[in-house]
């Protein structure tokens, strides 16, 4: 399936601000059942200072403020063709060691929550219990836009009992880590089929089992990702697969606004 993407950041400030830098990780990843036919990424307000391939072999843009600038938009749009794998990408590729996708963050930490939740699972072979545990996950912490908080960690959304994609996928890669399973942050777009014009991308997990590979499981939807997922960057929590992360000198507001549209090509 081929889908045609367009997505736009923009910031607006209440006062001049003199300088900024933001990393973008915008640029969906070209890996076995994905390529991309086109991107590209336009700036209002910034330029692109240079453009590099992190240790997750994420697509990662710079990009610095005009000086004493009001607004900044960007915008990223393609069209990416996907292939249905059934949510198996397969062996592990690159420098980036297995072992590291088993070290906690502050985001992905485990605690009473994750270890009581890991005691619940049923006694059966990794891929029917991750499935299991993606199950247990939905049913214990609703999906609930606007419930939590970005700097939230896996045990914050297990007492909350609620979250969104992003919450849902620290709880999978806690729980999966907990039981000794390499797991990762996948942040990317999903074509959804009531609507084109979303406000946000979408998050989901992925764990490594031996005799698979890498193996997708969106909690939020619970499937695992078919082809209307594009995998865009990968981390070992949000915080190194964000769309977007930077900052700025001065004390101006801002207004954010996201605007995306994922339809088939």
């Amino acid at each position: 399936m081929k889908l045609h993407i367009r997505h736009e950041t923009k910031y607006i400030f209440d006062a001049p601000v003199p300088f900024g830098l933001q990393q973008l990780r915008k640029t969906p990843k070209s890996f076995r059942n994905q390529s991309i036919e086109s991107w590209s990424t336009e700036i209002a307000g910034g330029r692109k200072e240079l453009c590099f391939e992190d240790y997750h072999r994420n697509t990662v843009e710079l990009i610095s403020f005009e000086p004493n600038t009001r607004s900044v938009a960007l915008i990223s749009e393609g069209v990416v063709e996907v292939e249905d794998n059934n949510g198996i990408l397969g062996r592990h590729e690159g420098s980036t060691p297995l072992w590291l996708f088993k070290r906690s963050t502050q985001r992905t930490k485990s605690g009473k929550g994750v270890a009581e939740l890991v005691r619940s699972l049923p006694k059966a072979e990794p891929l029917e219990k991750m499935h299991a545990l993606s199950v247990a996950i939905r049913e214990r912490v609703n999906y609930e836009i606007g419930s939590s908080h970005p700097e939230w960690s896996a045990e914050d959304s297990l007492e909350a009992g609620s979250g969104v994609c992003q919450d849902h996928a620290h709880v999978f890669i806690s729980c999966a880590r907990e039981i000794g399973l390499p797991a990762r942050y996948v942040s990317g777009y999903l074509m959804m089929n009531e609507t084109e014009l979303q406000d946000a991308t979408h998050a989901w997990a992925e764990v490594h089992l031996d005799g698979l590979g890498w193996v997708g499981f969106d909690v939020s939807n619970g499937i695992s990702p078919d082809n209307r997922y594009v995998r865009v960057a990968t981390g070992l929590d949000y915080a190194q697969a964000a769309p977007v992360i930077g900052n700025r000198i001065g004390a101006a507001g801002e207004q954010l606004t996201v605007q995306l549209q994922v339809a088939q090509q």
